[in-house]
């Protein structure tokens, strides 16, 4: 047996990695849409942490006491149920969106995608058009380009600096995190997580950029199970556009067999993913709507109709009527809303106080002189509002007397260990182990109450 082997077949070559992608700047309605979004998205990230609300930061995840705040409300791990449910309201959210409406939160709101546009647009600033990122890049190195290059890393470094120390800013005190920064009294702690996100964000939209999208999201990978043939996204008429070719504007495409598309590869050249959309659906395609900018630009110079690539649907390209309302879309609706008004149900009966019983682990009871029976507990009330309340504490059996001040001060978001003593006289004693009520509530608002039962030993 003869093998037709070649000796440089039998190499191992090292991997090269894909070339680079090169956006070119696109103007056009989609490309204003999206710039509007993204400056909406970046502008509310980095504002919510500097709002207050009754005195406190609006939006504070403070991990070290383990009290999530957002406005109004606070929550303690105890409510991470809710989060439960917050995570089935964002899936349905993601299947009816995605089913109608495509990859549009990858194209128009997706965190890589608003900051790869803003590295892309530093870059574009300083290094010029892509034709000039292009050509520096080929040529040696110069001063001008290691001058423009090294300015490009240094702004890009401080964008993702202050990227990572907003987004700390959710988890620390804005106002201490910044003052701390001024000082220099950071803690080692704060340092590295905000350092660790600057490389990522450094890294994600600087350098990685559409591999992010194509390797790394798992959304890309599993959109497909969510798409029908009615689904919005951005598609090539191939009916309309085949077969492609250039042309001088004032010839006839009919007359020389060729379609509208003038194959001027603009629309590969805006893709911040690389791809080409002529070639049917993709799965790294985000639906940022820069091909379709770019094409009607060109159909306009030619004065041909525009929409050759455009926001459509399958149906739509083969000329059949684009269903909206399908039951798909309608199931996903109906869910959506009806986790939403759940959620907010749960939110809204929520009981702003907490409180666990612990018995005393030393005694089981004590007898006094007269042989009453006293059993001791430890209270731990929270007060989850974000106002200082009063709390009553009271005991809802009538054979049992409560030792303990009547009303406790608490602080919002606070947690209070209370000490108590629940006594029985000798002749209310009926067994020799019981069940007590004991009830929590505010003092202004005796209806805001939780109750808890405990157990009541005697000899």
């Amino acid at each position: 047996m003869k093998f037709d082997y070649k000796a440089e077949d039998l190499i191992i070559k090292p991997y090269k990695s894909e070339s680079p992608v090169y956006v070119r700047k696109q103007k056009g309605r989609y490309q204003r849409v999206r710039q509007f979004t993204g400056l909406a998205f970046v502008l509310l990230f980095v504002l919510i942490p500097w709002i207050n609300f009754q005195g406190h930061q609006a939006v504070l995840l403070d991990i070290a006491k383990q009290q999530f705040h957002v406005f109004s409300q606070t929550f303690f791990p105890q409510d991470f149920t809710l989060l439960a449910g917050l995570l089935i309201v964002s899936c349905y959210l993601l299947f009816f969106v995605t089913t109608w409406l495509g990859r549009i939160w990858c194209g128009y709101t997706c965190p890589q995608t608003v900051w790869t546009f803003s590295f892309i647009w530093v870059e574009e600033w300083l290094e010029g058009s892509r034709n000039q990122r292009i050509k520096r890049d080929k040529q040696p190195t110069t001063f001008d380009t290691f001058a423009r290059k090294s300015a490009k890393h240094l702004i890009w470094g401080a964008m993702a600096f202050l990227t990572a120390s907003t987004f700390i800013s959710y988890f620390l005190p804005a106002r201490t995190l910044y003052v701390d920064l001024f000082q220099w009294q950071w803690d080692g702690l704060t340092t590295f997580w905000v350092m660790f996100f600057a490389v990522c964000t450094y890294g994600n939209a600087g350098w990685l950029r559409e591999k992010m999208c194509i390797y790394m999201c798992p959304y890309s990978r599993f959109q497909s199970a969510m798409f029908d043939k009615n689904t919005l996204l951005v598609a090539y008429d191939k009916l309309r556009g085949e077969n492609r070719g250039r042309r001088k504007r004032k010839d006839d495409p009919k007359a020389l067999g060729l379609g509208d598309c003038v194959d001027c590869n603009l629309c590969v050249e805006v893709c911040p993913v690389g791809i080409d959309i002529r070639n049917g659906l993709q799965y790294e395609c985000i639906n940022c709507g820069a091909c379709a900018d770019a094409c009607d630009q060109t159909m306009s110079q030619f004065n041909y109709a525009k929409g050759l690539i455009s926001y459509t649907s399958e149906n739509a390209l083969l000329g059949k009527k684009a269903k909206l309302l399908r039951p798909k879309i309608i199931g996903y609706g109906i869910l959506s809303i009806l986790a939403m008004l759940f959620m907010v149900y749960t939110i809204q009966v929520r009981v702003p106080i907490e409180f666990s019983v612990l018995r005393d682990r030393g005694a089981l009871f004590q007898l006094d002189f007269q042989d009453n029976v006293t059993n001791s507990y430890l209270l731990k009330i929270t007060n989850k509002s974000k106002l200082d309340r009063q709390f009553d504490i009271n005991v809802l059996n009538s054979n049992v007397t409560l030792s303990v001040a009547n009303e406790i001060l608490i602080k919002g978001g606070e947690i209070v260990s209370v000490p108590v003593h629940l006594t029985m006289t000798p002749e209310e004693i009926t067994e020799r182990v019981s069940e007590v009520s004991l009830q929590v509530s505010v003092h202004d608002m005796p209806e805001v109450k939780a109750i808890t039962v405990t157990k009541f030993f005697s000899n």
